[in-house]
């Protein structure tokens, strides 16, 4: 029934793209979930089919690093380290730079949606007590924890999934993708720096919070555990034992605990964002298994734009990840990539991240940044956003090209 899955394919991403239904109580994770189960209550996908097409490894490492971090959360390590740059609140350039190197770097190690999950709370706070304009360093939490995630395969969950199908090696990824992204950040920050000159200032905002967080208090013992699991873990991640089995045993341990009730850390899991993956891990089945999208690539092929171009691959990235979010534009993409060449596993990892931060849907941390935000009574509209994220995201793709310049001139493209 191939006209039934284009159908449910594409009311399915349509809804993910708005981010709800008219006249229903539906997010993101809603319509995809609604979308899978349509896919199988139809006989489009039978369940079996369904099951098998769920990529088991990405979810399995995915999983494992959000036990990882919430074990970090709960030791109030992430509070903690936001509140050691807060003695820069005075150089707000500075602590704009401090604070966009540190959600890279940490985005880089772990989710960069978890990164600013823990960290847009602490930043609201501070700097509504500080008075200080909040705009420039949350948009600056959002564009650097997406450039920074680009750099490693464990960095955003779109990573993931690339380096678990493509079976890439963690330090070449590492080697080919971390200078673009270092390049990306240098960017970012001056952008805003840029459009922000003059104006860190204060904004007249409401004077209440409306929000106080409970955060948890410093915990040494409990921080040193989860920072030593991932030290573990990316010595781990560079030999031949599979990523996902190395995340599942180290979260396995820390679990162990004789203070940490495990139910707490399970609590901190996003199953949203599980929930999300599976289901479109089967609506992009279901569509895949009729052959529709390589009918799709096969006439772009014929109009002279073959996927395997790595600049065709860059565009095509960058525009649907800007129409349904980068993780579905990557579950789309990745189908069509050749396991032969790396290069475009890293190209599309690259793409798809820097594509993020150019509309508020780009990436999942773009509206966990908004949202939380707006407890604090802050709001970022979508005018606001991508004054600065068209520019960023311009900038960083103007890093890849040339990047891709310079590879072609070394190694002829694959055409």
């Amino acid at each position: 029934m191939p006209d039934l899955a284009i159908t449910i394919f594409i009311i399915t991403y349509l809804g993910v793209a708005i981010g709800r239904i008219p006249g229903l109580m539906l997010d993101r994770t809603g319509i995809a979930l609604l979308g899978a189960i349509a896919m199988i209550a139809s006989g489009t996908v039978p369940l079996t089919g369904a099951m098998a097409a769920i990529d088991l490894p990405t979810i399995i490492l995915l999983y494992a690093l959000m036990v990882i971090s919430a074990q970090l959360r709960l030791g109030g390590f992430y509070t903690w380290v936001a509140g050691r740059t807060t003695g820069l609140l005075d150089r707000p350039r500075l602590f704009l730079l401090s604070s966009m190197l540190l959600a890279g770097l940490l985005s880089a190690l772990l989710a960069n949606d978890i990164v600013c999950l823990a960290f847009t709370p602490v930043l609201c706070l501070v700097l509504r007590k500080k008075g200080l304009n909040p705009l420039p360093f949350l948009l600056g939490l959002a564009a650097a924890s997406n450039i920074g995630s680009a750099a490693t395969i464990i960095g955003n969950p779109q990573n993931m999934l690339i380096g678990q199908v493509g079976q890439l090696h963690f330090g070449r990824f590492l080697l080919w993708c971390a200078p673009p992204a270092l390049i990306a950040m240098a960017g970012a920050y001056l952008i805003l720096c840029r459009i922000y000159k003059g104006c860190f200032g204060a904004t007249a905002l409401p004077q209440s919070i409306g929000h106080t967080p409970d955060w948890p208090a410093f915990d040494l013992h409990q921080t040193t555990k989860g920072l030593i699991g991932i030290l573990v873990l990316l010595g781990l991640f560079f030999t031949s034992i599979p990523r996902e089995l190395s995340a599942i045993t180290v979260a396995a341990i820390l679990l162990c605990s004789r203070k940490m009730h495990s139910r707490k850390i399970l609590e901190l899991v996003d199953w949203q964002l599980i929930t999300l993956f599976c289901s479109l891990f089967i609506v992009v089945h279901g569509i895949t298994s009729r052959n529709i999208p390589s009918l799709l690539m096969e006439a772009m092929a014929q109009q002279g734009i073959p996927i395997s171009n790595l600049f065709a691959l860059t565009g095509l990235s960058t525009i649907l990840s800007n129409l349904v979010s980068n993780v579905p534009a990557t579950m789309f993409l990745v189908h069509f990539l050749d396991p032969n060449v790396p290069e475009q596993w890293y190209v599309l990892a690259l793409s798809s991240t820097f594509a993020g931060n150019l509309v508020i849907i780009g990436s999942i941390a773009n509206l966990i940044v908004i949202e939380q935000a707006r407890k604090f009574q802050i709001e970022i509209s979508f005018k606001e956003h991508a004054r600065a994220g068209v520019l960023i995201t311009l900038f960083s793709l103007l890093v890849l090209v040339l990047l891709l310049y310079l590879h072609h001139s070394l190694l002829p493209l694959q055409s």
